[in-house]
């Protein structure tokens, strides 16, 4: 896991209230501390998930408990241990082993040797399609309307690739490439948070209410939930399908990280920063295709979504030349451990949440954010319903 995704992970409880450094010692105590509470939280999980559909079996809220999956137990519980070790005062102290991203990219990975390569092409077409088409319709809207409220070029910046491709993520990477200050990324990555968790519930059932295909419903997902621990939480709520494709359309806008974060930094090179009076020749300036650019956008780039296309290549060629006797039990293998990464994930999720610096941002960002947020939807409901239609499995 890279600097800037540690940044990401503890960004907004940061910048709210920062505490001296404990010792080392003390600090990997807390650490170990906090892994075992999500690793015991995560087992809970998947006790709720087996034990509660028996246990109301017969009753009237059975058929509810049934339909209930585990990311649901995982982002619950997580809350309640947030609330717990809050209360008690030691929830900071164990935040470095809250690691949500690193969590949900093993999981990704893993994820990858369940999907046939073959719907990954089919797939591949659509899903490019519309993370170009969604994040330039974002991306433009919210640039927009933050100029249009007045607020800084950096913070406009930060909110309108978070909104646009992947969250947290895409805000860390946007606030190195333009110099954001350490509080408006606190202020977006708290935004996103604050927005993606109702998403992960809210999205699954708008597209049952409307009577969304799997796909349609996994490529809204994928294409409007901002960050991709979230994105998995919705997809793995509304199903297998679903699930795979939010993930291949998640993925392919990650791909697309680092050439924004190279845009925006020759943008800030050329345009704000001569305008705040910088200069802007030597050293400072950047050129399309010279070796700094080059080497931010591999930077930059997401390297699991490199891992996640390679075990689907793997699992795919394995299926065509191995019996399915011998097959089969590792790929349930892989299925379990795919399983336990993202119950980890979900779990911190809620032990991550932190919304106290959201009082801080003020009202517009968070008008922005909400507006976009309506845009996001329409707009990427459109483009799932148009490209996404007549896929199937």
């Amino acid at each position: 896991m890279s600097a800037t995704e540690r940044t990401a992970d503890g960004a907004a409880a940061e910048a709210a209230a920062p505490s001296p450094a404990p010792a080392p010692r003390a600090a990997l105590g807390w650490t170990v501390a906090g892994l075992v509470i999500v690793v015991a939280l995560a087992w809970l999980v998947s006790v709720l998930t087996d034990a509660v559909p028996e246990l109301t079996e017969g009753t009237a809220v059975g058929k509810v408990a049934k339909s209930i999956e585990y990311p649901v137990y995982a982002i619950a519980l997580g809350f309640l241990g947030n609330a717990v070790l809050s209360l008690t005062g030691v929830r900071r102290r164990m935040a470095a082993a809250f690691r949500t991203e690193l969590f949900i990219k093993v999981g990704l990975v893993l994820l990858g040797a369940t999907v046939n390569f073959a719907i990954v092409v089919r797939a591949a077409g659509p899903a490019v399609l519309q993370a170009i088409l969604l994040i330039a319709a974002v991306f433009a809207f919210t640039w927009w309307f933050a100029g249009l409220l007045g607020l800084d070029d950096r913070l406009r910046a930060l909110l309108a690739t978070a909104l646009s491709i992947c969250g947290v993520s895409a805000a860390v990477a946007a606030a190195g490439a333009v110099e954001a200050k350490k509080e408006q990324l606190a202020y977006t990555a708290t935004l996103v948070i604050v927005f993606a968790v109702p998403s992960i519930f809210l999205l699954p059932w708008l597209a049952d209410l409307m009577g969304l295909s799997p796909a349609v419903t996994g490529a809204w997902i994928g294409g409007n939930i901002d960050t991709t621990a979230a994105v998995t939480a919705a997809g793995a709520v509304a199903g297998e399908q679903p699930l795979q494709i939010a993930s291949i359309v998640k993925v392919t806008q990650n791909a697309l990280l680092g050439i924004v974060a190279v845009l925006l930094t020759l943008y800030f090179s050329f345009k704000v920063a001569p305008a705040a009076g910088r200069a802007v020749a030597g050293s400072g300036t950047r050129r399309v295709g010279d070796r700094r650019s080059l080497a931010m956008l591999w930077e930059r780039f997401p390297k699991f979504v490199l891992g996640f296309l390679l075990a689907s290549v793997v699992a795919t060629v394995l299926a065509e030349s191995l019996p399915e006797a011998v097959l089969e039990p590792r790929l349930d293998a892989a299925k379990e451990l795919q399983t336990w990464a993202l119950t980890l994930a979900f779990v911190s999720i809620g032990l991550e949440f932190n919304a106290s610096s959201i009082r801080e941002s003020g009202w517009k960002p968070i008008v922005v954010f909400a507006a976009a947020t309506v845009v996001n939807l329409v707009v990427g409901l459109g483009l799932a319903l148009l490209l996404f239609r007549g896929f199937t499995f």
